[in-house]
């Protein structure tokens, strides 16, 4: 199992960008994806972004051409890069990591607000 923690969350502008990081510790072998998911305020969680160990990734619709996974292996962390955020991106970001055997971590939450 590993840990994860996220940061980079905050208020921003709609239009705006923000980078999240997560911050990734233990033993990380065998991860075969990595991912971001978000909850809004009243609403199920949901993928935002995922990485599968070979590289590719997957994005919904929701945010495809906007966001941007990617792993940084020398700082290990996982980064969601968000671009021209809308209101209805307002949500707590988790950040997930799963393996084949079906066990998965996340991390606590970041909270990121978009609004004028």
């Amino acid at each position: 199992q590993v840990q994860l923690v996220e940061s980079g969350g905050g208020l921003v502008q709609p239009g705006g960008s923000l980078r999240l990081s997560c911050a990734v510790s233990g033993n990380s072998f065998g991860v075969y994806s990595w991912g971001w998911y978000r909850q809004p305020p009243g609403k199920q969680r949901e993928l935002v972004a995922r990485m599968f160990s070979g590289g590719s990734t997957y994005y919904p619709d929701s945010v495809k051409g906007r966001f941007t996974i990617s792993r940084d292996n020398a700082k290990n962390t996982v980064l969601l890069q968000m671009n021209s955020l809308k209101p209805e991106d307002t949500a707590v970001y988790y950040c997930n990591a799963d393996w084949a055997s079906g066990s998965h971590s996340w991390g606590q939450g970041t909270q990121v607000t978009v609004s004028a």
